[in-house]
């Protein structure tokens, strides 16, 4: 697939979706820079600050005092801190996504049964374009959901790790 039949198809998707689908695809692109970002960050960057953290502590002649350990303490926290900056941004994407999509599908019903109402009948293939439209708005929700929920799960398991494993090299 070139790139151009890949832009005409979202364009199709948004314009039969409606705006909750540009929306989403915002969310899901915010999202997305976030966690190539973190990748990034994981990969090249992590290592320069355990090193430094690690060069920094065993610097230090004293390691026993209480004034040592909470430089020890702060030493984590700040790799810590820098590990999981960007988590709760990327925590409240994954389930922003599904919930445009329910307000999406939720907006192309009342417009259906609008509809409806207007022309005092039934029509069959004015409720099934509808109800189309209604459930793309969901589909993508989900996509750009699921797309995340892995990456948001293996940063929080690997900052875990990774303050776990700096702790151990920190010793006393």
């Amino acid at each position: 697939m070139d790139n151009f039949s890949f832009y005409v198809a979202v364009d199709a998707l948004v314009s039969e979706g409606g705006p909750f689908v540009l929306m989403i695809f915002l969310s899901g692109v915010v999202m997305w820079a976030i966690i190539l970002e973190r990748y990034v960050f994981f990969f090249s960057v992590l290592p320069r600050l355990v090193r430094k953290a690690n060069d920094t502590w065993k610097g230090r002649s004293d390691h026993t005092s209480w004034c040592a350990r909470q430089i020890r303490q702060m030493l984590i926290s700040q790799v810590n801190s820098a590990m999981t900056s960007s988590f709760p941004i990327m925590q409240v994407l994954v389930p922003l996504s599904p919930l445009l999509g329910l307000v999406g599908t939720v907006s192309g019903m009342l417009e259906v049964f609008d509809s409806m109402a207007i022309r005092g009948s039934a029509d069959a293939r004015t409720m099934a374009s509808g109800v189309s439209t209604a459930m793309i708005c969901t589909m993508t929700g989900l996509a750009v959901s699921i797309s995340g929920l892995y990456p948001v799960h293996y940063f929080r398991t690997r900052a875990h790790r990774e303050t776990e494993l700096l702790s151990d090299k920190l010793s006393f």
